[in-house]
């Protein structure tokens, strides 16, 4: 019988003290025996710490200043001694039989492993929907190539990913300009490294709260000015990464990832003036939508459809009638009961 790999869990934590205990827990009552829990405390000001102090020799604390993302990353994994390690957001929390699953399909040669996510709320209750949202299954297989003919593939939060240790020595330590966002250039790098497989099954949960950096609990500018950021950066990392393997990447690539053209649109729309892409304008981003729907998407037809006039929507009517669409889009917790019933209804109909 071939050796069981080791599986480190990694919680990354800062001020979610609410929280923290129930991550914790989540990862000490793993089905699965061989498991190490560290729990990186990146300077909090609340409680974490008190909380992290009551599990004794359990786990293995690392109290560190505030450094951001990628350093308590960094740190986690220096410590770390997996061979599958998974990053676990401290608002997040795994099912109890998460890593066995994951296991069950490990192979040395993988990049890595993602499952879906089911969506709670600050209390634990659920929404209703799992992320990714969609039918969209998670991509699979050499997902690198997907990357650089696309410009994105379907993929799953932070807590939602086993990683091959041996895949993520060449990324370590994650440089500083990826200080808030070391959960994107793991995303986006790790493919390069070996094949990707896929778990369609939830086995955590991701948390929506006020506090989340991310989650959307409100329709704001702001929120999707930092999407079009990270988005750039994340282009400009496949551009290296293209470069370094001698591969050809399209000169319409920027344009073929719809997500990427989405949150373009409602950043342009939401606040133009602190829009990233001084550039972009509705017009041209709905015709680009439209492009990359019929092109490269997908989606059956009846989805390009709808999506298709999505675009026309959110770019043209007035703001506040664009708003609903945006947040049946992006925040189906938000969703306006009555367009939730349009949407039904048309699917009925398109089948």
């Amino acid at each position: 019988m071939k050796p069981q790999p080791s599986v480190s869990i990694i919680i990354n934590n800062y001020n979610y003290a609410q929280f923290l205990s129930q991550s914790i827990d989540s990862a000490l009552n793993q089905t699965y025996p061989h498991i190490e829990v560290i729990v990186v405390d990146d300077g909090s000001t609340d409680n974490s710490r008190e909380v992290i102090a009551g599990y004794g020799n359990r786990i293995l604390p690392i109290l560190q200043p505030n450094g951001k993302q990628a350093a308590a990353f960094n740190s986690g994994f220096s410590r770390s001694r997996g061979d599958i390690i998974i990053f676990l957001d401290s608002d997040d929390y795994l099912f109890p039989y998460a890593v066995e699953r994951i296991v069950s399909i490990w192979q040395p040669s993988l990049a890595k492993v993602h499952y879906r996510l089911n969506v709670v709320d600050a209390e634990g209750k659920s929404l209703g929907y799992s992320s990714p949202q969609g039918s969209q299954p998670l991509s699979q297989g050499q997902v690198w190539r997907n990357l650089l003919e696309t410009g994105g593939y379907v993929s799953t939060p932070t807590s939602g990913n086993a990683l091959n240790r041996n895949a993520m020595l060449p990324l370590f330590p994650i440089p500083n300009e990826y200080k808030l966002t070391a959960d994107d250039y793991l995303s986006m790098s790790i493919p390069f490294y070996g094949d990707v497989a896929a778990i369609e099954e939830p086995l955590g949960a991701y948390r929506i709260h006020a506090s989340n950096q991310w989650a959307l609990t409100a329709i704001t500018g702001d929120r999707f000015h930092r999407f079009v950021q990270h988005d750039l950066q994340n282009y400009d990392l496949l551009m290296q990464k293209a470069k370094e393997i001698g591969f050809h990447v399209p000169a319409d690539l920027e344009q073929r990832s719809i997500g990427r053209l989405w949150s373009r649109l409602i950043s342009l729309r939401l606040n133009w003036q602190k829009h990233p892409i001084p550039t972009d304008r509705p017009l041209l981003l709905i015709y680009q939508g439209i492009r990359s729907l019929w092109k490269y998407s997908s989606f059956n037809w009846q989805k390009r459809c709808f999506y298709s006039l999505w675009f026309i929507w959110v770019g043209l009517v007035p703001l506040a009638l664009a708003k609903p669409a945006i947040a049946w889009l992006y925040a189906p917790h938000l969703r306006p009961k009555g367009i939730d019933w349009a949407v039904r209804k048309v699917r009925t109909f398109t089948g």
